[in-house]
């Protein structure tokens, strides 16, 4: 298979059961209330919010290729909440702020449920649950600090296992220790994120696939050019995610663009079932750079790893676009968790860009101070639940709503930097190289070394990376 062929496994079964020709490009001037820059779950949440609040709103959506082919057609589908940055939420906007993101971290994943099921979204959606778990004795634990704050606040959705049900739902003897939330889940996230698209045309949204944002002006009304065309819209959301840093300098630090590599087996129904994973739960360890895994409603299992490869000064890298070249690890990972998949051939592997932030949580905000230019991005492997939350923030922005989700507390840009390059990719990678020495230690019993554990907090402080969701 030749490179420029390549497309992540969900995706490519994803356009293979639509089997419909992408939309048509941009090759015109045209009017628009609102444009989006972005076809994956941010733009088209927004998009349909926008035309639920206000269906005679004239909304034109442009993505660079086809919807879906970014982080949000290719993640690991698990559907989670913001729960677990509790304390990070509560430290950044104060308690009420961060009960009120929580829950609505928490309703998006029950709207995307009702959402589908109204818009007949054959997505594979199963609210199962979420079991976060850790792998050996450094790990344990590592919940219990936000579990006892969303206790306090009246908001805790999960309750500590015993040892043989975190194993048995888990479908691992490697786990030792886990908590259970039953609000969260997994998805195809990319009949997902085709299904918005089809329900976006059908709210009257106009989308262009395989038009790029090439340059924008400000003003009132804005202008998007685009190769062959231009948008003028009176209010423009970018929605762009990973991409925003290498088309705006200004985000350059605000975010750091890291893999999360995944593969997926061949179906092996059967023997899932017997390891008890025939749910659509999300498993996730307690590592920094967390593995996770969920098995799909045909039987295969997902498994995946964060934190692998980072980008330098925040550009896309072709390795993004192949098969993962983590794919060993990741094979060595499944079958240390399972032995039993040993025989079973992988099916495929990918990986993608993650829009990691310094605070591990998405940031809202108007571009340069323009009244009617707004962004969102940094979901940090968090996205699927939660770019509903961010289509609930930006929808806000754009209405001007004086009451609703603008006021959230992520409407507040980014809330810290990293350093310049090379200064933050060196950085990086000497920090995920301890961690790597950490936890193989951490595996084996042993203690970490005193260099290691130090270099390690840098990570942790901000929280845990990409959760494949």
């Amino acid at each position: 298979m030749k490179e420029a062929e390549f497309q992540p496994w969900w995706f490519a079964d994803a356009l293979a059961q639509e089997n419909a020709a992408p939309r048509p490009s941009l090759n015109d001037t045209i009017t628009a209330d609102v444009c989006i820059v972005g076809g994956g779950y941010t733009g088209l949440w927004t998009a349909i919010q926008l035309k639920q609040k206000q269906p005679e709103l004239k909304i034109v959506l442009i993505e660079k290729g086809q919807c879906g082919s970014g982080a949000s057609g290719r993640n690991g589908g698990c559907v989670l909440t913001l729960a677990p940055k509790f304390l990070t939420l509560k430290r950044l906007f104060g308690e009420a702020e961060a009960i009120k993101i929580v829950r609505g971290s928490e309703a998006a994943a029950f709207a995307i449920r009702d959402f589908c099921n109204e818009y007949q979204i054959a997505a594979q959606l199963h609210i199962d649950g979420a079991l976060y778990t850790s792998t050996n004795i450094a790990q344990n634990g590592t919940m219990n600090a936000v579990v006892d704050a969303l206790s306090q606040a009246r908001i805790n959705s999960w309750n500590p296992l015993a040892p043989s049900d975190v194993q048995a739902m888990a479908g691992s003897k490697k786990h030792i220790e886990g908590h259970f939330s039953p609000i969260a889940g997994s998805v195809h996230p990319a009949l997902l994120v085709r299904g918005l698209v089809r329900a976006a045309e059908k709210l009257g949204v106009f989308i262009y696939e395989n038009t790029a944002m090439k340059n924008l002006h400000y003003g009132q009304p804005a202008s998007v050019l685009t190769t062959d065309g231009e948008v003028i819209a009176k209010q423009l959301v970018l929605a762009m995610n990973a991409w925003m840093a290498s088309q705006f300098r200004q985000f350059e630090r605000s975010i750091a663009i890291v893999s999360s590599d995944m593969l997926i087996t061949e179906p092996c129904p059967e023997l899932l079932a017997e390891l008890g994973l025939q749910h659509g739960a999300a498993v996730c360890d307690s590592r920094i750079f967390v593995h996770y895994y969920r098995s799909t409603s045909d039987g295969r299992l997902m498994f995946g790893k964060g934190g692998n490869t980072f980008a330098f000064g925040g550009k896309m890298l072709a390795e993004f676009d192949r098969p993962s070249r983590y794919l060993p690890q990741l094979t060595q990972s499944l079958h240390e968790f399972f032995p039993r998949l040993a025989s079973i051939p992988i099916a495929g592997s990918w990986n993608g860009a993650s829009d990691r932030s310094v605070t591990g949580l998405p940031f809202f905000g108007q571009l340069d101070q323009q009244p009617n230019i707004c962004y969102g991005f940094g979901y940090s492997g968090n996205g699927v639940s939660t770019c509903y939350l961010g289509g609930q923030i930006l929808s806000s922005m754009v209405l001007k709503e004086t009451d609703g989700w603008a006021q959230c507390g992520l409407v507040s840009g980014p809330l810290g930097y990293f350093p310049p390059e090379p200064i933050r990719w060196l950085g990086s990678i000497i920090i995920r190289n301890a961690i790597r020495r950490k936890e193989a230690c951490e595996d084996q019993g042993q203690t970490p070394s005193v260099i290691d554990r130090y270099l390690a907090k840098f990570a942790a402080a901000a929280g845990k990376s990409d959760k494949g969701g």
